[in-house]
């Protein structure tokens, strides 16, 4: 089977694809994007956490196929690493900004605030994150738990992941008002929260309970 669909802006193609492949499988060894790690392939971790047509979703519980034609942003795509996030970012974020080495704000607060350790639930957090951000950009702590109940964290103890989520949220708030910052929040896209006609996607396990 042939999956080809929209991967961080660019089109994307996966030749020989069995029809029993995960979009994690086929993100991380047929298009070498690491990013979405593998752990626990049952949708319970949030590592593998992406955006399929504008929806948050674990990569694991979708099958490869449901991928076709679709519009597909993974961590490697929040950077400035062209119009992955634009759409996205239409929501109320900026992007990364050019370059491929810009670090999108959500990003950069999570190294300042020290939620980054071993690294392996980041980038799920990180998408979880930009999408809470852009439903709701001054989140309490409350609603943060909510947003992130779904995403494991062995290493931090969760506190420095809440204080980044503000972080990140006081960033934005401030780049949104101040028209001399070079991030574009306006750029429009056809996908989004939600979109108009887009294709039912698994959603993402996780009840509230005493973690973010």
């Amino acid at each position: 089977m042939r999956v080809d669909c929209t991967v961080n802006g660019e089109p994307r193609v996966a030749d020989d694809v069995w029809e029993g492949e995960s979009l994690l499988y086929v993100l991380r060894e047929r298009l070498g994007l690491p990013g979405s790690k593998n752990a626990c392939e049952q949708g319970e971790c949030g590592s593998c956490s992406v955006y399929l047509d504008g929806t948050l979703v674990c990569a694991c519980l979708v099958a490869a196929g449901q991928a076709r034609g679709a519009e597909v942003v993974t961590v490697e795509g929040l950077a400035g690493r062209g119009p992955a996030v634009e759409g996205l970012a239409g929501e109320g974020l900026p992007r990364g900004g050019p370059g491929t080495d810009r670090l999108h704000p959500v990003q950069a607060a999570f190294l300042e605030a020290g939620a980054v350790q071993c690294g392996f639930c980041t980038p799920g957090l990180l998408i979880a994150t930009h999408d809470l951000l852009r439903r709701d950009p001054n989140p309490s702590d409350a609603r943060i738990r909510e947003a992130l109940a779904g995403n494991l964290c062995r290493c931090t103890g969760y506190q420095k992941i809440l204080d980044a989520v503000h972080l990140a949220a006081t960033r934005l708030q401030a780049s949104a008002s101040d028209p001399s910052d070079p991030s574009d929040p306006s750029d429009p896209s056809p996908s989004g929260p939600a979109a108009s006609g887009g294709r039912p996607a698994p959603s993402r396990p996780g009840t509230v309970e005493d973690r973010p």
